[in-house]
């Protein structure tokens, strides 16, 4: 083979190495930036790629529950209590028996302001009952209850437009209560006229019957 044959059969193959395929994409080929995105769907979103990093995300506020604190009735004031159920005091026979036996110690001498009063109580409820205080008359108030763990009275004066005042109070525990008794002597009217009142029996403690008297001399 001659010489001058071969020569150019080489030149022909480094110029087809050369001029061969490059397999790194040119980032300016327009087609080469088409098939970059072409592995993305339209309307795709990943909330992830707009995140900062060390972003912090503030949780949701939670209620408070608050609890009012708890009031405490004003000295000098009269008992305050949902009404009792009143019922005859022959209905309440066990309790009013029990009135004539602590009326021998707690008041002698004294006599019964009219009637005895009663009622079916739940526990906190109050019964009242109406008394005209005299001027210069003693009081003794005797309460007796069935179930009923304390038993308080109190002795309201209830002159409008003032407010209740209460005058004098039981100061015993248990089911059994007396105001102005024996030991701490009756409560006297330091004034010298009269003026409508009321007697307030409750049930602080417990749930029962209870029947109270008024005595004054």
């Amino acid at each position: 083979m001659r010489l001058s044959m071969i020569v150019p059969v080489a030149l022909l193959g480094l110029f087809a190495v050369g001029c061969g395929g490059s397999d790194t994409p040119d980032p300016n080929d327009p087609s080469q930036q088409q098939n970059q995105y072409a592995g993305q769907q339209p309307g795709s979103y990943n909330p992830n790629q707009y995140q900062q990093p060390g972003q912090y995300q503030q949780p949701a506020p939670t209620a408070t529950t608050v609890t009012p604190a708890p009031t405490t009735p004003a000295p000098g004031g009269a008992a305050a209590g949902a009404p009792a159920t009143p019922i005859a005091p022959a209905a309440a026979q066990v309790a009013t028996l029990a009135l004539q036996g602590i009326a021998a110690s707690e008041a002698p001498g004294m006599q019964p302001d009219g009637a005895p009063f009663a009622a079916q109580f739940q526990e906190g409820q109050v019964l009242e009952q109406a008394i005209n205080i005299e001027a210069g008359k003693c009081y003794t108030v005797i309460g007796s209850g069935v179930g009923i763990q304390q038993l308080d009275i109190q002795l309201v004066l209830h002159a409008a437009p003032l407010p209740p005042q209460v005058l004098a109070q039981s100061s015993g525990q248990g089911a059994t209560a007396v105001l102005g008794g024996k030991a701490n002597g009756c409560f006297k009217n330091p004034l010298p006229v009269g003026g409508p009142g009321k007697i307030i029996v409750k049930a602080t403690a417990g749930a029962g019957l209870a029947a109270a008297q008024i005595y004054k001399k």
